[in-house]
């Protein structure tokens, strides 16, 4: 593998411009190469999984909006007119809806795939687990599951997107544990809390961890992921796991899916081989998480909009650095003086 890197790396540096001069989009290319182990790496039929579940951390008043959007806005998402719709439609992104424990019955949406592994979502972690080791393992498999659909119509790059009213709550305590820092750094806004709001979301989610703590001094991802975990968030580690397997590019949203990618790493070190962090968001703490998992994101618009729709927007600059690889020429075969 070393050899094929440096062949790699002389192939991208030979490219007819100066040396290192397109940034950011080299070192992607490099990833990119290295990922599918060729000098002539092809990006083939893209699909965004998003997944959809519920929170019982939810009642406890920690989000502005109420559980009901879930699925609702999952109803939209079959008409076509969610934000994640548009990007995937400019980009060319083939959508797969998944509800993994929506509260809700939306088998009136046919378009929306029914794997729930709970009908009401998960239970409320202020007082126990939000769900059984079972009910974990089975989201993880579903997202599996999915990624190996995808693969098997060809796919080799795919975004993972969620919808799930209250998931700042699980992913600001995975981000807490995980990285040791203080619950206060990494509690935010979600979608939209006053700063009365933030107080109370942190004295439920300080509580909680409390709680858990009482009862187990251990810190590790299996015991962090079905604690508090979210059954869409579970089932996104799922499928970056197997996709790390299958060598397929993950494209990484904003501060939800950034979690997920957290805990993903921790399972499978070598996650980050495959992952590219498309944005940083406005949600508080996700700059921190970054920074903390030594992610550069592409990106940084103020989006905080979830659904995937980041790691969509930052999908041009991917197929830029790709096509950089395939279609610019060198020095040699241009006849152009080498300059450096």
């Amino acid at each position: 593998m070393q050899h094929f890197a440096e062949i790699l790396k002389d192939k991208i540096d030979n490219l007819n411009k100066p040396k290192g001069s397109l940034g950011r989009l080299e070192e992607l290319a490099f990833q990119i190469g290295m990922t599918q182990q060729t000098l002539s790496p092809e990006l083939r039929h893209p699909m965004h999984l998003l997944f959809g579940a519920d929170h019982g951390i939810e009642r406890e008043g920690v989000s502005v909006s109420p559980r009901e959007v879930t699925w609702q806005q999952m109803a939209n998402f079959t008409r076509g007119g969610g934000g994640v719709n548009m990007f995937c439609r400019q980009h060319g992104f083939e959508l797969r809806l998944i509800d993994v424990g929506v509260d809700h019955d939306l088998s009136d949406f046919p378009d929306i795939i029914n794997r729930k592994v709970a009908p009401h979502g998960t239970e409320n972690f202020l007082y126990g687990p939000a769900m059984t080791e079972k009910q974990c393992e089975k989201a993880l498999e579903i997202g599996r599951e999915q990624v190996d659909a995808a693969y098997a119509k060809g796919c080799n790059i795919i975004s993972i997107g969620e919808m799930g009213i209250a998931n700042t709550s699980p992913s600001s305590i995975w981000m807490s544990l995980m990285l040791d820092l203080p619950l206060e750094q990494c509690v935010g806004a979600g979608a939209g809390l006053n700063s009365e709001g933030i107080a109370h979301k942190l004295e439920v989610l300080r509580k909680s961890v409390e709680n858990y703590l009482s009862l187990s001094s251990e810190h590790s991802p299996s015991s962090l992921i079905h604690y508090f975990g979210g059954f869409e968030m579970v089932a996104a580690v799922g499928a970056m796991l197997r996709a790390t397997e299958l060598r397929m590019t993950v494209l990484v949203d904003g501060f939800i899916m950034s979690a997920c990618a957290l805990m993903a790493s921790h399972m499978n070190p070598e996650f980050k081989q495959v992952a590219i962090f498309c944005h940083c968001g406005d949600e508080s703490g996700h700059r921190l998480m970054l920074d903390r998992m030594g992610a550069r994101p592409l990106i940084n618009l103020g989006l905080r909009l979830g659904e995937g729709t980041g790691a969509l927007c930052a999908f041009p600059l991917v197929a830029s650095a790709v096509r950089m690889l395939n279609e610019m020429g060198n020095f040699q075969d241009n006849k152009i003086t080498k300059y450096f």
